[in-house]
């Protein structure tokens, strides 16, 4: 595939730069006159999230904060992997690096983030009804040196967030402002190159922030990837005696081509090499622009949004088993805007006998969808449409919490969430077309008991939901063979419950985490096929453990395990083994300040097998994989050293068992691992100056 170059779809990238470095000019001038104000900003930033004590504010041992320490000092190969840093969560790829991350959590392969609702500043991240997979969760649009925390929680047990939180939620909080002005360059092996700046300043009685990022990469693949990507924000916040309010602008473009996941056989044999490809014609591109408000007046907190979203991607995953002249090769496109609004009143009833504060909220998206397609494609160009639809989906819920301090050491939350979905697809198969609604109505409840200064008890329980596509519930063909299909549910119901601890005092915490899950359902709608994928209830329960010490103000190490056993509820024994469900994660690492000025990190992550078929006959093999980096500062500069994959390892990023064919096989195809390698051991160098 011959992606074009970013062009500009939009102009809010460039408002941004002429907003730093025209528009704003007059704020920078007394950049010195604000060092102190932003100064405070940096103190309040420049924290080891996981080493603040969150006894008597969380309300479960698998609720946290990662504070920008613990991502300033890590090497990130992608931007996905920040999640990372959330104990028990693995961010890989499959595809071109332009795409989103596979993650996996809780024994959820979340796919692109059908269990795991993704926000940005309060703005929902995930996208229903997609193109490619439901919830599609892509993160690439964040600059990460403009992330002040990622604060996430696990579980269905919280009122304020509904859809694809059941296995956790993550809301990564950009930064208001900086110390002052920077700018980076990192250089790397394989043409990469990533250019960024970024910088603050005063005006109108505001202060605002502004950045944008660069990233070019062919990485280590015979097929250049030639990844082209541009992101940028803008923000400005004001705050008086009436309240304070906020506003940003963001817009992000990228295109690549794509390295998909290849047999196994196909490497083993000689046809290509671990990093060659089948398909020279695969990638995509994609653009999100964004523009958001939030604020807070009185006991009210809003925040509204409206996103413009455009993908299309090209694939190949069994090349050709269905087509042996032209081959499987097929288009996704996924074109919409949506926009939502969601406002939360929070007040101490002064009525109550014990202390209580009362939580009331409504959240409201609406998704509309102009053009959201299969197709078939040749060479990278489309040829025959499967299927293609506009799709209007509203959601509306309203929820309530009340939490009451009982004693000095005991409170108890207590709360309820309703939400309605309504949709109307029209279809290019007209029986195919239809429209309907569902609703859901989810209990929660939470109890932490202080039983010592430093550790604390938690007990959670919860319900939740994730929403299946809208075009599996209206459906009544397959695309295609055109035979009769069942539609499906639109909205999945989810339990789960968990016990826990913490520990947290100087320099030290840690906190042990057992829970529950279920969903009544895993039968999804398959952007790959066009129709829906029949899966049968499934049950979760495991165990996660989290540890982070400060022995020495100059060292800090952290570690996390997660085991879970995951399965199908209704399948018998030997057949309910749920496909990519990774039993165990392991992560470790280790910064050392070992001068003033100079530093270091090590870091391992660990995933290991994982059932591939239901009857568990093949699983893939575990990866290991260590990055470490090397950073020395002087004056107002930053030298950084990144070694990713220290030693090497040949282990493989995902692993999937399916059939295909290859040119010369058997009609029927071979049965067979696909694998997307892990990337080999590669150099960046990088230099960041602040002035």
């Amino acid at each position: 595939m011959n992606t074009k170059p970013i062009k500009a779809k939009s102009l809010v990238i460039v408002t941004l730069i002429g907003c730093m470095y025209i528009g704003c000019s007059s704020a920078s001038d007394d950049m010195q006159s604000q060092s102190t104000d932003q100064a405070k900003i940096l103190d309040s930033v420049l924290v080891w999230g996981r080493g603040i004590s969150d006894i008597g504010t969380n309300l479960s041992a698998s609720q946290g904060t990662v504070g920008y320490l613990d991502f300033e000092f890590r090497p990130l190969l992608r931007t996905g992997e920040i999640l990372e840093t959330i104990p028990g969560v693995i961010a890989t790829q499959h595809s071109g690096e332009g795409k989103a991350n596979q993650f996996f959590l809780r024994g959820f392969n979340l796919d692109h983030g059908t269990d795991f609702a993704g926000f940005v500043d309060g703005v929902p991240v995930n996208m229903r009804s997609h193109g490619h997979g439901q919830g599609y969760l892509d993160y690439n649009f964040m600059i990460p040196e403009l992330l002040e925390r990622v604060d996430y929680r696990k579980g269905p047990y919280f009122t304020d967030v509904g859809d694809f939180s059941a296995a956790g939620t993550a809301n990564m909080v950009t930064v208001d402002g900086l110390p002052a002005p920077m700018a980076s360059l990192t250089l790397g092996e394989s043409g990469y190159v990533r250019a960024m700046t970024a910088m603050s300043g005063n005006a109108h009685g505001g202060e605002w922030l502004g950045g944008i990022s660069f990233t070019a990469d062919n990485g280590p693949w015979q097929l250049d990837s030639d990844l082209t990507q541009v992101s940028g924000l803008l923000k400005y916040r004001s705050e008086g005696e009436s309240g304070r309010w906020g506003l940003q602008i963001g817009g992000y473009d990228a295109s690549w081509n794509a390295t998909d996941q290849v047999p196994l056989r196909a490497i083993e044999n000689g046809l290509i090499d671990r990093f060659g490809y089948i398909d020279p014609d695969l990638g995509g591109e994609t653009h999100r622009y964004w523009l958001a408000v939030d604020g807070e007046v009185g006991n009210w907190t809003y925040n509204a949004y409206v996103v413009d979203y455009f993908l299309n991607l090209t694939s190949n995953f069994t090349y050709f088993l269905d087509d042996p002249v032209n081959g499987d090769e097929f288009q996704q496109r996924d074109e919409r805007w949506f926009a939502g609004f969601k406002a939360v009143n929070s007040h101490e009833l002064d009525s109550a006998e014990y202390p209580t504060v009362l939580e009331i909220g409504t959240d409201l998206r609406y998704d509309s969808i102009g053009a959201v397609g299969l197709y078939r494609s040749v060479d990278g160009i489309k040829t025959e449409t499967v299927r293609e639809d506009s799709v209007d989906e509203l959601s509306l819920a309203l929820f309530a919490q009340a939490e009451t301090r009982w004693t000095d050491t005991f409170r108890t939350m207590i709360g309820v969430r309703a939400d309605y979905y309504d949709y109307d697809v029209t279809s290019s198969i007209d029986v195919n077309s239809g429209s309907g609604g569902q609703g859901i109505i989810a209990p929660k409840f939470a109890a932490t008991w202080r039983v010592a200064e430093n550790v604390e008890l938690y007990g959670n329980y919860g319900g939740g939901f994730h929403s299946n596509d809208v075009r599996g519930a209206a459906i009544n063909v397959d695309p295609n063979t055109l035979e009769p299909a069942d539609p499906v549910d639109l909205l999945v119901r989810a339990e789960g419950a968990e016990i826990g601890a913490r520990h947290a005092g100087p320099g030290f915490n840690t906190s042990l985490a057992v829970f529950w899950l279920s969903l009544d359902s895993e039968l999804l709608f398959v952007g790959d096929g066009g129709t829906t994928e029949p899966n049968p209830a499934s049950r979760r329960y495991g165990v996660e453990f989290s540890w982070f010490w400060q022995p020495l103000e100059d060292l800090t190490m952290d570690f996390s395990a997660a085991w879970t056993d995951a399965q199908f509820s209704d399948l018998p024994d030997g057949q309910n083994h749920i496909p990519g469900a990774i039993a165990s994660v392991l992560a470790a690492g280790a910064n050392y300040k070992f001068t003033d000025r100079f530093s270091g990190t090590l870091r391992m992550r660990h995933f290991g097998s994982a059932p591939l078929i239901e009857d568990g006959s093949a699983s893939s093999e575990a990866t290991t994989l260590f990055n470490a980096g090397v950073y020395y500062s002087w004056d107002r500069a930053r030298l950084s050293l990144d070694v990713y994959n220290l030693f090497n390892a040949k282990d493989a990023d995902i692993t999937y068992y399916y059939p295909s064919r290859l040119p010369g096989e058997d009609d029927a195809g071979v049965s067979d691992f696909h694998i997307h390698p892990i990337e080999p051991r590669q150099v960046r160098l990088g230099l960041r100056v602040s002035f």
